[in-house]
């Protein structure tokens, strides 16, 4: 008798999202050391719990970290979940302080402390990345803050599954391909405590704008706005690797690591590449020529 399969009817988890984004985009190896950052709100929690679900998966340790910017009393208690939530899952937790002065461009501020103190830790116990947990939602406001600003396409190529700090670590996004909606999901699934940074919902800030109502009217003219948006950063992220790699590939035809091409050099290989030529001669300064051969652009 032939029993007819019918059409999943509900989306893939949150662990299933992670793992199909740690796997595609090689976010980790078997026997590697994650370190987890956290704060005790609800996308933290979350990407905490889903690499502690993960490692039988894939493999690898987990070190959650916890960053105090000093900034709000209730920080503390904050990472006090946080804390917690490691303990259940036998996940080493540490604990950091950082001082940020008071005054203007505060958030941005926190931000790059609070990384310099997660660098830190990776570097003393050799972790392989520092996990965010940065959802498709960020990635897509993200990009409607920086054309907002007036970013071109390679300022629009934001928070990819995989990067790498100013200061050299890996960072890696698990959640990146996963909704809020999903987080909130799991979170009440599996019974996740977390805090909400009253910030998140400070109108002062241009982000929690973007988030609060202009996403929300662009869902209102295309529904997938947030996926189209992850795809464009995406694309565009493609293309600065490839950018990136002709750069390289410069440096070495010219001999010498320091090679730096102008303005006007990188719009003609980066046009020549878009129209899909092999090779392109450009004039350095000085009056020398250089051959440059060119490959395809992904997608192309």
């Amino acid at each position: 008798m032939l029993r007819r399969v019918g059409k999943r009817t509900h989306p893939p988890s949150l662990v299933r999202l992670a793992e199909r984004t740690a796997r595609d985009a090689a976010l980790v190896r078997r026997g590697e050391l994650l370190l987890c950052a956290c704060s005790g709100g609800p996308d933290s929690q979350a990407l905490c719990d889903v690499l502690a679900h993960l490692r039988g998966r894939l493999g690898h340790e987990v070190l959650a970290v916890g960053v105090d910017h000093g900034l709000r009393v209730e920080a503390a208690l904050e990472l006090d979940l946080a804390a917690a939530l490691a303990r259940r899952h036998g996940v080493p937790f540490e604990r950091c302080r950082v001082e940020v002065a008071p005054g203007g461009n505060l958030q941005a501020r926190a931000r790059a402390a609070r990384l310099a103190a997660l660098e830190a830790v990776a570097r003393r116990t050799g972790a392989a990345a520092i996990a965010t947990g940065h959802t498709a939602d960020d990635r897509a406001e993200t990009v409607l803050l920086r054309l907002l600003r007036g970013a071109g396409p390679a300022g629009l190529a934001v928070l990819p599954p995989r990067a790498t700090s100013a200061g050299g670590l890996a960072l890696v996004r698990p959640l990146v391909g996963a909704r809020r909606a999903d987080v909130a999901l799991h979170l009440a699934r599996h019974g996740v405590p977390f805090a909400t940074d009253p910030s998140n919902s400070d109108a002062r800030f241009l982000r929690v704008r973007v988030r609060r109502e202009l996403v929300p009217l662009l869902e209102a003219l295309s529904p997938r706005i947030v996926a189209h948006l992850c795809d464009l950063a995406g694309m565009l992220a493609a293309d600065e690797g490839e950018a990136r790699a002709v750069a390289a590939d410069v440096a070495a035809a010219l001999g010498s690591s320091q090679a730096v091409l102008g303005r006007a050099q990188r719009l003609a290989i980066d046009r020549a590449q878009r129209l899909g030529r092999r090779a392109i001669t450009v004039r350095l300064s000085g009056g020398r020529d250089l051959r440059v051969a060119l490959s395809p652009l992904r997608g192309a």
